[in-house]
């Protein structure tokens, strides 16, 4: 018998995705005429340590390489659009004393729930290409809804797919071009329709934008789910893989499905005190826009923005769920039957969501998948519902930014053996660490053009492991469709500034008028609700200054400055010191 003889019983070890030929190569040809049987033993001994050890490469890796660890777990991404973390019952906010996501909070309990998950551009398009890619909107080139990403690009999809993952998309893309990175891919063509909704399979000839798809029958949320379902059976069992399951819901405008459409007809939902009383939250008293002064921007609730508002637009005979029914024009009456009727009408949609949610992780229950595989659920980004008389995302304020994210992450995976689940994170993190987190999880290492860094150990450690120090956002879109101004900012843990400088710059989409620039500044700490803008308060100097410096400096290291834009540095030049 000789070493290759015997290393040939042991080529692959089943928690171990690594061939023997590295140790191999460690141990020279023995000669049978002088081995003995004491050395064979020792060989033997030394190759089985080998096979089942954790640490066989200690040599410097490529980024894409894969690491010499346990098995590839599988990985189920899950995302909505539009969903709010007070939407999710385990989040605890007011909403869950009417409103429960059972199946979605199955992911918390049986793994950890992340309180500091925010997108650092909140709107569809730029959210989802930070996520694959890694990287601020300035540097993967999605800055707005109408860029297209470079399916050029590496991202997180294709660095799975290159070390041996399957990997496939289906649902929401909303990325314009074609899928790229994946092996299956079967996306709605924009926004895509809540009903009998169509779709482009892989395979067929790609359209970009709106153009293209073919209709299947049925609702959506339950439609983009068979196909994930038919997929992870057809996939090959013996490879690890990857499947990103995008929802329309709940993105507006909201039909739910038919089984849904008297859920919570007789319930009042709690309302926010801020949708009436919206305190010294918003711009200040100084900003003058069409000669009214302060807070007269963003879609509202009530009728305090006529064009977006949303007593306005569901008072029209064709609103999906029917015409809003008034029985006084009382303000208070108007803004409650509105706010009642929108959050009805999204929360149906959500229900859908959390069933679809139950059914995957049935799928994996009943399939002996569900110790091998990490399931996360997000959303591309927050929603404000009612808080501030808002609906809609794109602002820097908590309920916009702040993406749900809860992820199901198997003991048996876990390198801390300590590790339980049903643990809480409150550190910072920003949708760009997702991508690299999906790597290293993997056992992969973060691709050099991420900017993103992995957070693994907080899934492992969600108690102490550490986030960062502050995030960065930033909103390029000006005043289109919902009259937000351009504007970034910095969220520590403490404190939120953001400058509203109000230009369209380079913004694909973005409206050319220039707004009125001006500052917000919330002490979140004693103020978590935002309704105290301290900007003007002489007591904020040091924070103020404070937080500049900070902003500036994340500026400069992300390379998002603003020397490239001239009309912008001469906003800076009579504001950024006010």
């Amino acid at each position: 018998m000789n070493v290759s003889n015997i290393t040939g019983l042991f080529i692959k070890h089943p928690r171990q995705n690594t061939s023997l030929k590295a140790v191999k190569m460690n141990h020279n040809k023995v000669k049978a005429s002088h081995t003995t049987a004491l050395t064979i033993l020792a060989t033997v001994a030394a190759l089985i340590s080998a096979i089942f050890s954790t640490q066989l490469v200690a040599k410097e890796q490529a980024p894409g390489d894969k690491l010499a660890i346990k098995s590839q777990p599988n990985i189920v991404f899950i995302m909505s659009d539009d969903h709010a973390a007070n939407a999710i019952s385990s989040y605890q906010s007011r909403l869950a004393s009417v409103f429960k996501t059972p199946n979605i909070d199955r992911l918390a309990n049986n793994g950890v729930r992340f309180n500091g998950m925010y997108a650092n551009n909140s709107i569809c398009s730029p959210s989802r290409a930070a996520i694959l890619s890694g990287q601020y909107s300035h540097a993967n080139g999605v800055k707005t809804l109408a860029d297209k990403f470079d399916r050029n690009k590496d991202n997180v999809a294709k660095q799975l797919q290159a070390a041996g993952y399957q990997t496939a998309v289906v649902g929401k893309w909303h990325l314009k071009t074609e899928p790229s990175g994946f092996d299956y891919y079967n996306v709605l063509p924009n926004q895509g329709h809540y009903f009998d909704p169509k779709l482009k399979e892989i395979g067929k000839t790609w359209r970009d934008g709106k153009k293209g798809g073919e209709v299947y029958p049925g609702y959506v949320t339950d439609v983009v789910t068979d196909i994930g379902l038919d997929w992870l059976s057809q996939r090959q069992q013996e490879k690890p893989f990857m499947l990103m399951l995008h929802h329309k819901a709940p993105h507006g405008l909201w039909k739910p499905a038919k089984r849904h459409e008297n859920f919570l007809v007789d319930v009042k939902i709690p309302e926010p005190d801020s949708l009436y009383h919206r305190g010294k939250h918003g711009p200040t008293k100084a900003v003058i826009i069409d000669g009214k002064a302060g807070q007269q921007f963003g879609s509202s609730v009530s009728r305090r923005m006529e064009g977006r508002g949303l007593v306005t637009r569901m008072l029209a005979k064709d609103w999906p769920t029917g015409p809003l029914k008034l029985n006084s024009y009382d303000w208070d009456t108007v803004v409650s039957a509105a706010y009642q009727k929108y959050l009805k009408d999204y929360l149906r949609t959500v229900k859908a969501v959390d069933e679809n949610v139950g059914r995957v992780l049935d799928y994996l229950d009943a399939n002996d998948l569900t110790d091998n595989t990490i399931v996360i659920y997000t959303s591309d980004q927050g929603m404000m519902l009612g808080e501030h008389d808002y609906y809609d995302k794109r602002w820097i304020y908590e309920e916009s930014i702040q993406m749900p994210f809860l992820v199901q992450y198997p003991p048996a995976l876990a390198d801390n053996k300590q590790y339980q689940v049903g643990g809480v994170s409150d550190e910072l993190f920003l949708n760009i660490d997702i991508a690299p987190t999906l790597l290293d999880l993997a056992g992969i290492n973060k691709a050099a053009a991420m900017q993103g860094s992995s957070f693994k150990a907080a899934l492992e450690h969600p108690a102490s492991a550490q986030g960062r120090d502050a995030i960065y956002y930033r909103y390029w879109l000006h005043m289109a469709h919902h009259t937000v101004p351009a504007h970034y900012g910095i969220r520590t843990k403490t404190h939120k500034l953001a400058f509203f400088y109000g230009l369209p710059l380079d913004a694909n989409g973005a409206m050319p008028a220039a707004t009125p620039p001006y500052w917000e500044l919330y002490d979140l700490s004693s103020d978590p609700k935002e309704m105290n803008n301290l900007y003007s308060s002489a007591q904020s100097a040091a924070i103020k200054q404070q937080l500049k410096t900070q902003l500036n400096q994340i500026k400069q290291a992300i390379g998002d400055t603003d020397e490239q834009y001239p009309s912008l540095m001469a906003v800076k030049d009579l504001h950024w010191n006010k």
